[in-house]
């Protein structure tokens, strides 16, 4: 075990404890040795969604935390932001939470000849990833995925105003 690897459960508990009384969670956090120092990264999510202001407030009191702690000996750069629209799927939560949701999902193992699946999060039932695309639905185990992630959808609502023509053409009146 790397000592990036020892230090994450510390430090994912202390990035839950700074989060919390800002109201935002933690998705995941991150320990990359670069060099001699360390990049010290946190990605924060809310059911309101999460702002810069969030990320400064989680930032300022874990900073605090850390330094009272002091869990990391070397130098490090802190990080925190949001997982962005593409964010990946690493639980069983993370997939409950975003059901209905478009998904790619990635399996170690081949269901049906097949280890790519792309399609809409359907429910998470008992150790299982239900996704549904336009003719198929896929009963994924948990344990057989490799990488999952959201998928950025840009909708496009349809409005009837705009198939009709804009400016149609006028009859010039006579006057009688």
């Amino acid at each position: 075990m790397t000592i990036a690897e020892s230090l994450l459960p510390r430090l994912e508990e202390l990035a839950r404890r700074a989060a919390e009384p800002v109201g935002v969670e933690v998705a995941w956090v991150e320990l990359k040795s670069e060099g001699r120092a360390f990049l010290f990264r946190v990605f924060i999510e809310g059911d309101a969604g999460v702002g810069l202001k969030d990320c400064e407030q989680v930032s300022q009191r874990l900073g605090v935390l850390l330094d009272v702690e002091d869990p990391i000996e070397s130098s490090y750069t802190l990080e925190v932001s949001t997982p962005g629209l593409d964010r990946p799927l690493w639980t069983k939560r993370d997939y409950q939470r975003f059901a209905g949701r478009l998904a790619r999902i990635i399996t170690r193992e081949r269901i049906q000849e097949r280890n790519r699946f792309r399609g809409r999060i359907a429910a998470v039932v008992d150790d299982d990833i239900l996704l549904e695309d336009s003719t198929n639905k896929w009963r994924i185990p948990f344990s057989f995925i490799e990488n999952g992630k959201l998928e950025v959808e840009m909708f496009q609502p349809h409005h009837p105003a705009r198939l009709r023509k804009r400016h149609s053409p006028t009859k010039a009146r006579r006057r009688s």
